[in-house]
């Protein structure tokens, strides 16, 4: 199994970029999958998630109204839109799949999940 992110790169603050995780090895659709960041120097934390169906999504605070995860069933894949971005946002980006089937409902923790993409650095210039 393997989680590929990638779209990550350098950007001007207030500017944008579009993350995406491509699974292969086998499919995730009737799983929630989830975006965490890690900056320099601080622990790994909880950016969005989405549900397996598409039906709900949830956020950290610090990126509420900015940033919209989307995913593609069909190509097993999941989608993190970031706008207006600051330099606060700066750090490796990881996708991740949730540990459970069919939960309705957004696990911000990391150890609700159980397969992790390499990440992709994300540096925002002020």
């Amino acid at each position: 199994v393997q989680l590929q992110a990638s779209g990550g790169g350098l950007v001007q603050a207030g500017g944008s970029l579009r993350l995406s995780c491509a699974a292969s090895g086998r499919t995730f659709s009737s799983y929630a999958m989830g975006w965490f960041r890690q900056a320099p120097g601080k622990e790994r934390e909880f950016v969005g998630a989405i549900i397996w169906n598409s039906g709900r999504t949830d956020y950290a605070d610090s990126v509420k109204g900015r940033f919209t995860i989307s995913r593609d069933n069909a190509k097993n894949a999941v989608y993190l839109q970031m706008n207006s971005l600051k330099p606060e946002d700066t750090a490796v980006y990881y996708c991740a799949v949730d540990r459970y089937s069919y939960r309705m409902y957004v696990k911000p923790d990391s150890d609700e999940y159980n397969y992790w993409g390499q990440g992709t650095q994300v540096t925002v210039s002020s």
